[in-house]
């Protein structure tokens, strides 16, 4: 924001000296952009027009600072003014050539001015060191700030590693400038913290400087313990031996055991567990118990755990799941084994009575207590055999409840069930007798229609008899004097036709072979 302001500054100057103007012309200021410290640079300085007859001065400063002048060269006419300047830090800056009269007293030359030049001076970085005012021990949760410092050095990007490990930027760690700072520290950062400064002269030359380490170390919180107790059983009474264990924290820790009112031991240790005994009584509600544990002013607790204990009872019950693999064929098991009651049960698979460990070249036992325990089983020639479990009490094994027990074969369980082989034939018999009580019902309509049929034909016969005697009547009648046949001979051919009649219908009734 500040170059392109000051550009527009001079600019502007130069634009009112234009309405003044001056004999000589505007000096060309021509060097290098980057240089190093107390390296000789030449800068070029050159007028374009100048009066004849005039000897020009040329002088170098730093823009606003005229009052230090940093190189001159007197010109000649037809040379380039070649100024060499030995290069310090607080040159760095826009450089500006001025030319003016060498005797400018006594001349009406104005002088004037050359664009501004930048020139970024490049002091080789030296000496970096790490400045930490606060304690190299502490616990979790503080939040240091470390500064790397130089000896020396402008331009300097910084680098910070943790254990020879580069630090790369995340929400717990911040870069500004020189400066690391570490927000909510875990043990993880924990280790020899080191800077390196480095800086560079036209992306070819690269100087750095590393720091000595310093090491820190951050100590590890004690995270909440775990409480838990067995029964140990002696030979007039029973003890809990209930433990407190936290999985991390710098050491010494210090444990101490609660119940609901009041503390009950206390104890510090160089490990994160800690052994306390207290006296039981089977099946009575003793209360509830809590460990704490402390390596720093936080105390960190665990869960109340209830401190009663109930033997084993049956009755124990032994279930499986099936594991199906390709063609719906068993390729595994899961047994369940529970107990009705018992807060302390220890659990005992067995195959063919031989006890079964906690893993096999079939099975794998996962126990859960007190809930239940699970046997994992591969289906093979080498699992057959019968499978029970038993369950005593983990503080006493004398007194031990047996499950139901239980074949596992190959072929038996990928046997279809007796009772899905009754429902599949089953249903294909009420299918067979089905379709068979439909033929006989259709053959039962056809006769029947066809029944129906010969009585309407037998009945359409004999009206078709009868119209034909009342045609033979009135041909009769008709023919006047004409003697027709005999009344008997008539009354025997109408008997033969009813007889005829008669018997066509009872054939038609009696049923066909």
């Amino acid at each position: 924001m500040f170059v392109p302001l000051f550009l527009l500054i001079v600019g502007l100057c130069y634009c009112s000296k234009e309405n003044n103007p001056s004999p000589l012309g505007i000096p060309l200021l021509n060097g290098p952009s980057e240089a190093l410290e107390k390296s000789i640079v030449y800068f070029n300085c050159e007028l374009l027009n100048y009066p004849e007859n005039e000897t020009i001065h040329l002088q170098v400063y730093k823009v606003g600072h005229h009052e230090k002048l940093l190189g001159e060269y007197t010109y000649q006419p037809g040379n380039v003014g070649v100024i060499p300047m030995v290069i310090k830090e607080s040159h760095e800056g826009f450089l500006e050539c001025v030319a003016k009269p060498l005797n400018a007293s006594g001349s009406n030359i104005t002088a004037t001015v050359s664009v501004p030049h930048y020139l970024k001076v490049i002091v080789p970085v030296k000496n970096a060191e790490i400045e930490y005012s606060g304690p190299f021990e502490f616990f979790e949760g503080n939040a240091p700030e470390l500064h790397c410092s130089v000896g020396a050095g402008n331009h300097v990007s910084y680098k910070w590693l943790l254990s020879g490990r580069l630090i790369s930027p995340s929400p717990f760690h911040h870069f500004e400038a020189s400066r690391l700072k570490i927000l909510r520290t875990t043990s993880a950062d924990s280790g020899f913290y080191m800077c390196i400064a480095s800086n560079s002269f036209n992306n070819t030359r690269v100087f750095t400087s590393h720091s000595t380490e310093l090491e820190i170390t951050v100590k590890e919180l004690v995270s909440d313990p775990d409480i838990s107790f067995t029964v140990l059983k002696e030979k007039t009474s029973c003890s809990a031996l209930v433990s407190c264990e936290a999985e991390r924290g710098a050491l010494p820790i210090t444990f101490s055991l609660y119940n609901r009112t009041e503390p009950l031991y206390n104890v510090t240790v160089e490990e994160r567990r800690a052994t306390f005994k207290v006296p039981l009584l089977m099946r009575e509600h003793l209360g509830s118990l809590q460990c704490q544990a402390n390596n720093s002013d936080q105390i960190t607790h665990s869960h109340w755990l209830p401190l009663r204990v109930v033997p084993v009872n049956g009755p124990v019950t032994m279930r499986y799941d099936r594991d199906v693999g390709e063609n719906y064929a068993v390729i595994g098991l899961r047994f369940y084994c529970k107990a009705a009651e018992g807060s302390h049960p220890r659990y005992n698979w067995f195959l063919n009575k031989t006890l079964l460990h906690n893993r096999g070249s079939f099975y794998y036992v996962v126990d859960q207590p007190p809930e239940q325990s699970v046997l994992l089983l591969s289906v093979g020639k080498s699992s057959a055999g019968t499978y029970h479990c038993e369950v005593s009490d983990s503080f006493n094994n004398s007194t031990a409840i047996s499950s139901n027990r239980k074949y596992i074969d190959k072929e038996v369980l990928n046997r279809l069930p007796t009772l899905i082989v009754a429902v599949v034939f089953g249903c294909f018999a009420t299918i067979i007798i089905l379709v068979s009580v439909c033929c006989c019902i259709g053959v039962m309509y056809r006769r029947r229609v066809y029944r129906e049929k010969s009585l309407l034909t037998l009945e359409m016969e004999r009206t078709a008899a009868y119209e034909g005697e009342m045609e033979s009547s009135a041909y009769i009648e008709d023919r006047g004097g004409v003697e027709t046949a005999s009344e008997d001979n008539f009354d025997q051919v109408r008997s033969m036709m009813i007889s005829m009649s008669v018997g066509g219908a009872v054939v038609s009734a009696l049923p066909s072979h």
